[in-house]
């Protein structure tokens, strides 16, 4: 398939074609989580300027959901998301399963954005769960000072926002019968980011698997259309 990158493009909600698939809301930390309360009082005490916060800072995340139209008006096949997380797990083990604060339209992670640190993913039914490490800095856990992305994340839950995740990919998009986009098979994954408005309905992020389970879904969805791989093409547009 012959493709101009230069004209590749972020697929915006109603459009289809080839392009950066970004979603803009999926899961969330909700502070005002009563099993949340101990984490969020232990922050407080940063006020006091008491090395309070012990490591690793980890929540639990809804990912994302196949056979669900989020909030772009787009569906994730089954077969495709699943094959991506089985794909994934080589950067769990390597603990290269980073991401950003906020969605940068590129398939490049930028270093000195990075805010997390994905550890571990399983399914439970539609929703692909993870956890997901907060990395902070000693100048944060001693003394609260903000310095990085991984820093402004965990002080966001401090002063108790409610936070999502969502993720970023490269692919294409056809429209259904419905008029929804599905995600086609050439869809790669590049990362999830942690944003203020995720997309995948009720997608956050969570302290425990339990705090989770009312937002897990099951629905069916209809096999996707085979296409070729994009990622390693359009990393070596962008760095050229």
């Amino acid at each position: 398939m012959d493709i101009n990158y230069e004209d590749l493009k972020v697929l915006k909600r109603g459009q289809t074609g080839l392009g950066f698939l970004i979603e803009h809301d999926a899961g969330y930390i909700s502070p005002d989580e009563p099993r949340n309360q101990p984490f969020i009082m232990e922050m407080k005490k940063l006020e006091t300027g008491k090395m309070v916060i012990s490591e690793p800072l980890v929540v639990y995340v809804i990912l994302q959901k196949y056979g669900i139209l989020n909030r772009n008006g787009r569906v994730y096949p089954e077969k495709i998301l699943k094959r991506q997380n089985e794909l994934y797990q080589k950067a769990i083990r390597e603990r290269s399963a980073i991401g950003e604060l906020d969605h940068p339209e590129s398939s490049i992670i930028a270093g000195d954005r990075i805010s997390h640190n994905i550890i571990e993913t399983w399914w439970e039914g539609h929703t692909l769960m993870g956890k997901m490490e907060i990395l902070m800095t000693p100048g944060y856990i001693n003394m609260g000072i903000v310095s990085t992305k991984g820093d402004m994340v965990a002080d966001l839950l401090r002063h108790r926002i409610k936070i999502g995740v969502s993720s970023r990919g490269v692919g294409s998009l056809v429209e259904g019968k419905n008029g929804e986009q599905i995600v086609q098979d050439d869809f790669e994954i590049i990362c999830w980011d942690v944003v203020t408005a995720p997309s995948t309905p009720d997608a956050w992020i969570f302290r425990n698997p339990e705090e989770a389970r009312p937002y897990v879904e099951n629905i069916e969805i209809k096999k996707p259309i085979l296409k070729e791989n994009l990622t390693d093409k359009l990393n070596k547009f962008l760095l050229d």
